[in-house]
């Protein structure tokens, strides 16, 4: 007995360790450029981090493509990764846009995708008024018959509490 137990817990630990290998450790990344968001509107701002260029200090970023210039990535409370932003020009045409990063120290390129979304011609409407449900609603439009519907509710909440009150006193209904 205590010989298959080894057996199957130095199996399990074989096949753990063979898969925590295979698990990147977070934080590594794939070695790209994330572009948050991965689509943005003309005049929007884009966050891009990356974990690339490990601890190198600053990092030069290039948003020319797009139209929007140099920016550059600093390093941020995750460790070993870089962040910065750039506003997408007002101009911008819709379409898809290479972001650029550059390691400091090694010279290597990280590259990311940005996507340009035509802004909106009509500025957003925000709903007015009520919903007609056919329920009804707690100010409906006549504030006599919401009155009415209250004082009713409370006539009826009183009355149910007394009967309630005279039965358990053992007077009956």
């Amino acid at each position: 007995m205590r010989r298959t137990a080894r057996l199957l817990t130095g199996t399990a630990l074989a096949f753990t360790a063979a898969g925590l290998a295979a698990v990147p450790a977070y934080g590594a990344g794939t070695g790209g450029l994330q572009v948050y968001p991965s689509s943005a509107v003309p005049g929007g701002r884009v966050t891009v981090n990356t974990a690339a260029c490990g601890d190198a200090g600053t990092i030069a970023g290039d948003a020319g493509a797009v139209g929007a210039g140099a920016f550059t990535l600093a390093p941020s409370t995750h460790r070993g990764e870089a962040i910065g932003q750039f506003r997408v020009p007002p101009g911008a045409r819709p379409g898809t846009y290479e972001i650029v990063a550059t390691c400091a120290g090694s010279g290597r390129r990280v590259t990311g995708d940005l996507v340009v979304t035509p802004a909106s011609s009509r500025a957003q409407v925000h709903p007015r008024g009520s919903v007609k449900t056919g329920v009804g609603g707690a100010l409906g439009p006549d504030p006599v018959q919401t009155a009415a519907g209250v004082a009713a509710l409370a006539v009826a909440a009183a009355g149910g509490t007394w009967l309630l009150h005279r039965r358990a006193r053992g007077d009956g209904i």
